[in-house]
Protein backbone atom coordinates (compact mmCIF):
# COMPACT_ATOMS: atom_id res chain seq x y z
CA UNK A 1 0.00 0.00 0.00
CA UNK A 2 1.36 3.29 -0.93
CA UNK A 3 2.63 5.27 2.16
CA UNK A 4 4.06 8.43 0.45
CA UNK A 5 1.34 10.79 1.70
CA UNK A 6 1.15 9.30 5.36
CA UNK A 7 2.16 12.37 7.86
CA UNK A 8 5.07 12.41 9.37
CA UNK A 9 5.15 11.74 13.34
CA UNK A 10 6.49 14.94 14.66
CA UNK A 11 7.59 13.05 17.90
CA UNK A 12 8.36 9.65 18.95
CA UNK A 13 6.55 8.35 21.81
CA UNK A 14 8.60 6.73 24.50
CA UNK A 15 5.07 5.48 26.45
CA UNK A 16 4.38 2.00 27.11
CA UNK A 17 1.28 2.13 24.56
CA UNK A 18 0.34 3.88 22.66
CA UNK A 19 3.68 4.23 21.04
CA UNK A 20 5.39 4.68 18.01
CA UNK A 21 4.43 2.40 15.18
CA UNK A 22 5.78 2.11 11.75
CA UNK A 23 4.61 3.66 8.37
CA UNK A 24 3.42 -0.02 7.34
CA UNK A 25 1.10 -0.47 10.19
CA UNK A 26 -0.59 2.84 9.80
CA UNK A 27 -1.16 2.47 6.10
CA UNK A 28 -2.88 -0.47 6.61
CA UNK A 29 -5.16 1.40 8.15
CA UNK A 30 -6.34 2.93 5.00
CA UNK A 31 -8.56 0.57 3.69
CA UNK A 32 -12.04 -0.31 4.84
CA UNK A 33 -13.26 -3.42 5.74
CA UNK A 34 -16.37 -5.82 6.05
CA UNK A 35 -17.15 -6.96 9.89
CA UNK A 36 -18.75 -10.27 8.22
CA UNK A 37 -16.46 -10.53 5.07
CA UNK A 38 -14.98 -14.07 4.92
CA UNK A 39 -11.14 -12.02 4.13
CA UNK A 40 -11.67 -10.34 6.81
CA UNK A 41 -12.42 -13.32 9.20
CA UNK A 42 -9.68 -14.93 7.39
CA UNK A 43 -7.60 -11.59 8.75
CA UNK A 44 -8.52 -12.44 12.37
CA UNK A 45 -8.13 -16.29 12.59
CA UNK A 46 -4.87 -15.50 11.37
CA UNK A 47 -4.26 -13.55 14.15
CA UNK A 48 -5.64 -15.76 16.89
CA UNK A 49 -3.65 -18.57 15.69
CA UNK A 50 -0.23 -16.32 15.42
CA UNK A 51 -1.08 -15.68 18.93
CA UNK A 52 -1.17 -18.75 20.53
CA UNK A 53 2.09 -19.96 18.56
CA UNK A 54 3.69 -16.65 19.64
CA UNK A 55 2.23 -17.93 23.66
CA UNK A 56 3.35 -21.37 23.89
CA UNK A 57 5.07 -24.12 22.73
CA UNK A 58 2.52 -26.63 24.01
CA UNK A 59 -0.71 -27.74 22.72
CA UNK A 60 -4.34 -26.82 24.15
CA UNK A 61 -4.10 -23.02 23.70
CA UNK A 62 -6.28 -20.62 22.08
CA UNK A 63 -7.15 -16.73 21.75
CA UNK A 64 -9.84 -14.80 22.45
CA UNK A 65 -9.98 -10.85 20.66
CA UNK A 66 -11.85 -8.06 22.58
CA UNK A 67 -13.03 -5.15 21.75
CA UNK A 68 -11.80 -1.85 23.92
CA UNK A 69 -8.23 -1.25 25.90
CA UNK A 70 -6.23 -3.39 27.37
CA UNK A 71 -8.39 -3.08 30.91
CA UNK A 72 -11.43 -4.41 29.04
CA UNK A 73 -9.58 -7.79 28.92
CA UNK A 74 -8.22 -7.86 31.62
CA UNK A 75 -12.10 -7.37 33.55
CA UNK A 76 -13.32 -9.95 30.75
CA UNK A 77 -10.80 -12.51 31.58
CA UNK A 78 -11.39 -12.27 35.57
CA UNK A 79 -15.28 -12.19 35.34
CA UNK A 80 -15.34 -14.87 32.69
CA UNK A 81 -12.86 -17.28 34.38
CA UNK A 82 -13.75 -17.06 38.33
CA UNK A 83 -16.65 -18.79 38.90
CA UNK A 84 -19.23 -16.86 41.44
CA UNK A 85 -17.64 -19.21 44.37
CA UNK A 86 -13.96 -18.84 43.39
CA UNK A 87 -11.83 -16.39 44.76
CA UNK A 88 -8.84 -14.74 43.97
CA UNK A 89 -5.61 -13.86 45.27
CA UNK A 90 -4.12 -10.51 43.46
CA UNK A 91 0.15 -10.12 43.56
CA UNK A 92 0.26 -6.54 43.42
CA UNK A 93 3.40 -4.11 43.29
CA UNK A 94 2.36 -1.44 40.95
CA UNK A 95 -0.84 0.50 40.01
CA UNK A 96 -1.63 -1.84 37.49
CA UNK A 97 -2.18 -4.54 40.00
CA UNK A 98 -3.88 -3.10 41.79
CA UNK A 99 -6.43 -2.41 39.40
CA UNK A 100 -7.54 -5.99 39.35
CA UNK A 101 -8.10 -5.61 42.61
CA UNK A 102 -10.30 -2.62 42.21
CA UNK A 103 -11.69 -4.82 38.94
CA UNK A 104 -12.77 -7.54 41.38
CA UNK A 105 -14.54 -5.59 43.86
CA UNK A 106 -17.00 -4.04 41.31
CA UNK A 107 -17.50 -7.17 40.49
CA UNK A 108 -18.17 -8.62 43.72
CA UNK A 109 -15.35 -10.97 42.93
CA UNK A 110 -14.08 -12.37 46.46
CA UNK A 111 -10.42 -11.45 46.48
CA UNK A 112 -7.41 -11.08 48.47
CA UNK A 113 -4.96 -8.86 47.81
CA UNK A 114 -1.06 -9.48 48.94
CA UNK A 115 0.43 -5.95 48.18
CA UNK A 116 4.53 -5.72 48.27
CA UNK A 117 4.21 -1.99 47.66
CA UNK A 118 6.21 -0.32 44.53
CA UNK A 119 9.74 -1.16 44.82
CA UNK A 120 9.50 -5.24 45.72
CA UNK A 121 8.38 -7.92 43.89
CA UNK A 122 5.78 -10.27 45.23
CA UNK A 123 7.36 -12.17 48.06
CA UNK A 124 7.14 -16.22 46.93
CA UNK A 125 7.00 -16.91 50.92
CA UNK A 126 4.08 -14.91 51.42
CA UNK A 127 2.23 -16.38 48.43
CA UNK A 128 2.66 -19.90 49.66
CA UNK A 129 1.66 -18.41 53.07
CA UNK A 130 -1.11 -17.26 51.75
CA UNK A 131 -1.99 -20.53 49.87
CA UNK A 132 -1.97 -22.25 52.41
CA UNK A 133 -4.09 -20.15 54.86
CA UNK A 134 -6.58 -20.30 52.51
CA UNK A 135 -8.01 -22.93 50.96
CA UNK A 136 -10.97 -21.32 49.26
CA UNK A 137 -8.60 -19.51 46.60
CA UNK A 138 -9.03 -20.60 43.38
CA UNK A 139 -7.17 -18.30 41.04
CA UNK A 140 -3.77 -16.14 41.02
CA UNK A 141 -3.54 -12.66 39.26
CA UNK A 142 -0.26 -10.87 38.65
CA UNK A 143 0.82 -8.25 36.62
CA UNK A 144 3.94 -9.71 33.99
CA UNK A 145 5.51 -5.99 34.03
CA UNK A 146 4.35 -3.26 36.21
CA UNK A 147 4.82 -0.52 34.12
CA UNK A 148 4.32 1.97 37.22
CA UNK A 149 7.29 1.73 38.05
CA UNK A 150 9.19 -0.72 34.50
CA UNK A 151 9.70 -3.92 37.11
CA UNK A 152 9.55 -7.59 35.52
CA UNK A 153 7.91 -9.81 38.22
CA UNK A 154 9.25 -13.02 38.47
CA UNK A 155 6.72 -15.08 36.77
CA UNK A 156 8.57 -18.39 37.04
CA UNK A 157 8.95 -18.43 40.75
CA UNK A 158 5.07 -17.63 41.10
CA UNK A 159 4.12 -19.92 38.61
CA UNK A 160 6.09 -22.61 40.13
CA UNK A 161 4.16 -21.93 43.54
CA UNK A 162 0.55 -21.58 41.96
CA UNK A 163 1.13 -24.78 40.26
CA UNK A 164 1.81 -26.90 43.20
CA UNK A 165 -1.07 -25.53 45.07
CA UNK A 166 -2.99 -26.60 42.13
CA UNK A 167 -4.45 -22.73 41.47
CA UNK A 168 -5.50 -21.80 38.28
CA UNK A 169 -3.33 -18.96 36.84
CA UNK A 170 -3.78 -15.66 35.33
CA UNK A 171 -0.87 -13.26 33.75
CA UNK A 172 -1.40 -9.41 32.95
CA UNK A 173 1.07 -9.62 30.23
CA UNK A 174 0.04 -5.99 29.00
CA UNK A 175 3.43 -4.74 28.72
CA UNK A 176 5.24 -7.59 27.75
CA UNK A 177 4.01 -10.28 25.28
CA UNK A 178 5.51 -9.89 22.90
CA UNK A 179 8.43 -8.25 23.93
CA UNK A 180 9.57 -10.55 26.56
CA UNK A 181 10.02 -14.40 25.56
CA UNK A 182 7.57 -16.27 27.73
CA UNK A 183 5.91 -19.69 26.96
CA UNK A 184 2.85 -20.45 29.01
CA UNK A 185 2.66 -23.98 28.35
CA UNK A 186 6.02 -24.31 30.28
CA UNK A 187 5.05 -21.92 33.37
CA UNK A 188 1.68 -23.43 33.79
CA UNK A 189 0.41 -20.00 32.51
CA UNK A 190 -3.91 -20.76 32.47
CA UNK A 191 -4.78 -17.19 31.14
CA UNK A 192 -2.88 -14.31 29.65
CA UNK A 193 -3.91 -10.85 28.53
CA UNK A 194 -2.21 -8.47 26.37
CA UNK A 195 -3.32 -5.53 23.89
CA UNK A 196 -3.13 -4.83 20.14
CA UNK A 197 -1.08 -1.12 21.09
CA UNK A 198 1.75 -2.96 23.23
CA UNK A 199 4.63 -4.86 22.12
CA UNK A 200 3.44 -6.40 19.18
CA UNK A 201 3.35 -2.55 17.88
CA UNK A 202 0.07 -2.49 16.98
CA UNK A 203 -2.45 0.49 17.66
CA UNK A 204 -5.14 0.76 20.56
CA UNK A 205 -8.49 -0.82 19.96
CA UNK A 206 -8.44 -4.19 21.36
CA UNK A 207 -6.80 -6.82 23.81
CA UNK A 208 -6.56 -10.48 23.85
CA UNK A 209 -6.15 -13.53 26.28
CA UNK A 210 -5.12 -16.58 25.37
CA UNK A 211 -6.15 -19.75 27.56
CA UNK A 212 -6.00 -22.67 28.43
CA UNK A 213 -8.92 -24.20 26.21
CA UNK A 214 -10.14 -26.63 28.55
CA UNK A 215 -10.32 -24.23 31.19
CA UNK A 216 -11.97 -21.60 28.82
CA UNK A 217 -14.74 -24.04 28.02
CA UNK A 218 -15.67 -24.42 31.81
CA UNK A 219 -16.38 -21.16 31.92
CA UNK A 220 -19.42 -21.03 30.70
CA UNK A 221 -22.48 -18.68 32.37
CA UNK A 222 -19.71 -17.51 34.94
CA UNK A 223 -19.80 -14.03 33.27
CA UNK A 224 -21.09 -10.97 35.10
CA UNK A 225 -20.97 -9.03 32.10
CA UNK A 226 -23.21 -9.65 28.22
CA UNK A 227 -20.45 -7.73 26.43
CA UNK A 228 -17.43 -8.94 28.83
CA UNK A 229 -18.42 -12.44 28.07
CA UNK A 230 -14.88 -13.79 27.47
CA UNK A 231 -16.45 -17.37 26.71
CA UNK A 232 -19.11 -16.12 24.70
CA UNK A 233 -16.60 -13.78 22.50
CA UNK A 234 -14.88 -16.77 22.08
CA UNK A 235 -17.60 -19.61 20.80
CA UNK A 236 -18.66 -17.11 19.00
CA UNK A 237 -15.03 -16.50 17.32
CA UNK A 238 -14.90 -20.77 16.98
CA UNK A 239 -18.11 -21.01 15.58
CA UNK A 240 -18.09 -18.07 13.21
CA UNK A 241 -14.66 -18.31 12.21
CA UNK A 242 -13.30 -15.58 12.88
CA UNK A 243 -16.87 -13.25 13.65
CA UNK A 244 -17.05 -11.19 16.52
CA UNK A 245 -20.47 -10.55 18.43
CA UNK A 246 -20.56 -7.47 18.31
CA UNK A 247 -18.61 -4.75 15.69
CA UNK A 248 -15.11 -5.29 15.52
CA UNK A 249 -12.62 -2.73 15.22
CA UNK A 250 -11.46 -3.39 11.53
CA UNK A 251 -8.88 -0.85 10.91
CA UNK A 252 -7.47 -2.01 14.33
CA UNK A 253 -7.14 -5.40 13.46
CA UNK A 254 -6.12 -5.73 9.95
CA UNK A 255 -3.33 -2.88 11.37
CA UNK A 256 -2.62 -5.53 14.20
CA UNK A 257 -2.09 -8.33 11.03
CA UNK A 258 0.36 -6.13 9.67
CA UNK A 259 2.51 -5.50 12.83
CA UNK A 260 2.33 -9.14 13.63
CA UNK A 261 3.84 -9.71 9.95
CA UNK A 262 6.56 -7.21 10.83
CA UNK A 263 7.12 -8.93 14.08
CA UNK A 264 8.41 -12.06 12.50
CA UNK A 265 10.68 -9.79 9.71
CA UNK A 266 12.32 -8.62 12.39
CA UNK A 267 13.05 -12.03 13.60
CA UNK A 268 10.12 -12.87 16.36
CA UNK A 269 10.19 -12.05 20.00
CA UNK A 270 13.78 -13.30 20.79
CA UNK A 271 15.13 -10.30 18.30
CA UNK A 272 12.83 -7.64 19.37
CA UNK A 273 13.68 -8.37 23.28
CA UNK A 274 16.97 -7.49 21.94
CA UNK A 275 16.33 -4.72 20.29
CA UNK A 276 14.09 -3.45 23.43
CA UNK A 277 17.36 -4.47 25.87
CA UNK A 278 19.97 -2.47 24.10
CA UNK A 279 17.19 0.48 24.17
CA UNK A 280 16.68 0.47 27.32
CA UNK A 281 20.74 -0.81 28.39
CA UNK A 282 21.91 2.57 26.37
CA UNK A 283 18.88 4.64 28.19
CA UNK A 284 20.11 3.97 31.98
CA UNK A 285 23.86 4.25 31.21
CA UNK A 286 23.68 7.32 29.38
CA UNK A 287 20.93 9.26 31.90
CA UNK A 288 23.10 7.75 34.90
CA UNK A 289 26.12 9.61 33.21
CA UNK A 290 23.98 12.22 32.89
CA UNK A 291 23.08 12.45 36.97
CA UNK A 292 19.43 10.90 36.64
CA UNK A 293 18.99 7.89 39.13
CA UNK A 294 16.15 4.82 38.31
CA UNK A 295 14.16 4.34 40.59
CA UNK A 296 14.60 0.45 40.00
CA UNK A 297 17.57 -1.79 40.88
CA UNK A 298 19.12 -3.23 38.05
CA UNK A 299 18.26 -6.78 38.60
CA UNK A 300 14.52 -5.71 38.86
CA UNK A 301 14.31 -3.46 35.58
CA UNK A 302 12.94 -4.30 32.86
CA UNK A 303 13.25 -3.45 29.15
CA UNK A 304 9.65 -2.34 28.46
CA UNK A 305 10.19 1.41 30.39
CA UNK A 306 12.53 2.68 33.30
CA UNK A 307 11.24 5.51 35.94
CA UNK A 308 13.76 7.68 37.06
CA UNK A 309 13.57 10.03 40.00
CA UNK A 310 12.70 13.36 39.26
CA UNK A 311 15.77 15.52 39.75
CA UNK A 312 16.14 17.01 43.44
CA UNK A 313 16.37 20.53 42.21
CA UNK A 314 13.88 23.82 43.15
CA UNK A 315 14.20 24.77 39.60
CA UNK A 316 12.83 21.07 37.92
CA UNK A 317 9.41 21.10 36.78
CA UNK A 318 8.21 17.93 34.78
CA UNK A 319 5.54 19.24 32.47
CA UNK A 320 8.94 21.96 31.57
CA UNK A 321 11.55 19.47 30.63
CA UNK A 322 8.48 17.59 29.09
CA UNK A 323 7.42 20.22 27.06
CA UNK A 324 11.57 21.06 25.87
CA UNK A 325 12.13 17.13 25.29
CA UNK A 326 8.24 17.27 23.05
CA UNK A 327 9.66 20.47 20.90
CA UNK A 328 12.64 17.96 20.15
CA UNK A 329 11.08 15.59 19.10
CA UNK A 330 10.37 12.89 22.06
CA UNK A 331 6.89 12.34 24.33
CA UNK A 332 7.77 10.71 27.45
CA UNK A 333 5.07 9.53 30.86
CA UNK A 334 4.82 11.06 34.02
CA UNK A 335 5.63 9.06 37.04
CA UNK A 336 3.26 7.32 38.58
CA UNK A 337 4.55 6.00 41.73
CA UNK A 338 2.37 6.62 44.71
CA UNK A 339 5.27 7.68 47.27
CA UNK A 340 8.27 9.06 44.88
CA UNK A 341 8.44 11.66 42.31
CA UNK A 342 9.62 10.30 39.17
CA UNK A 343 8.94 10.23 35.52
CA UNK A 344 9.40 7.32 32.81
CA UNK A 345 10.80 6.64 29.45
CA UNK A 346 9.42 4.07 27.48
CA UNK A 347 12.03 1.83 25.17
CA UNK A 348 9.19 0.05 22.95
CA UNK A 349 7.55 0.40 19.76
CA UNK A 350 9.61 2.04 16.67
CA UNK A 351 12.30 2.92 18.13
CA UNK A 352 15.74 2.14 17.51
CA UNK A 353 19.37 2.69 18.65
CA UNK A 354 19.88 5.86 16.76
CA UNK A 355 16.16 7.49 18.21
CA UNK A 356 18.15 6.25 21.64
CA UNK A 357 21.60 8.39 20.31
CA UNK A 358 19.32 11.49 19.08
CA UNK A 359 17.60 11.34 22.53
CA UNK A 360 20.02 11.46 25.05
CA UNK A 361 20.91 14.45 23.10
CA UNK A 362 17.72 15.72 23.60
CA UNK A 363 17.95 15.49 27.05
CA UNK A 364 21.20 16.92 27.80
CA UNK A 365 20.30 19.83 25.71
CA UNK A 366 16.72 19.87 27.83
CA UNK A 367 18.79 19.83 31.11
CA UNK A 368 17.89 23.56 32.01
CA UNK A 369 18.20 23.33 36.35
CA UNK A 370 21.80 23.35 36.54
Amino acid sequence: MDQAFLPENPYLLLTPGPLTTTPGVKAAMLRDWCTWDADYNRIVEKIRNTLVRLAAKGPGYTAVLMQGSGTFSVEACLTTAIPKNGKLLVLANGAYGRRISLIARRQNIDYTLLDSGDLEPPDPEQLEKRLEMDPKISHVAVVHCETTTGMLNPVDTISEIVHRFNKVFIVDAMSSFGGVPMDMAGLNIDFLISSANKCIQGVPGFGFVIARQSLLEQTEGNARSLSLDLYDQWHTMEAGRGKWRFTSPTHVVRAFAQALEELDQEGGVDERFQRYSFNNRYLITHMREMGFIPLLEDEFQSPIITAFLSPDHPEYEFMEFYTRLKDKGFVIYPGKVTQTDTFRIGNIGDIHPPDMERLVKAVKSSVYWK
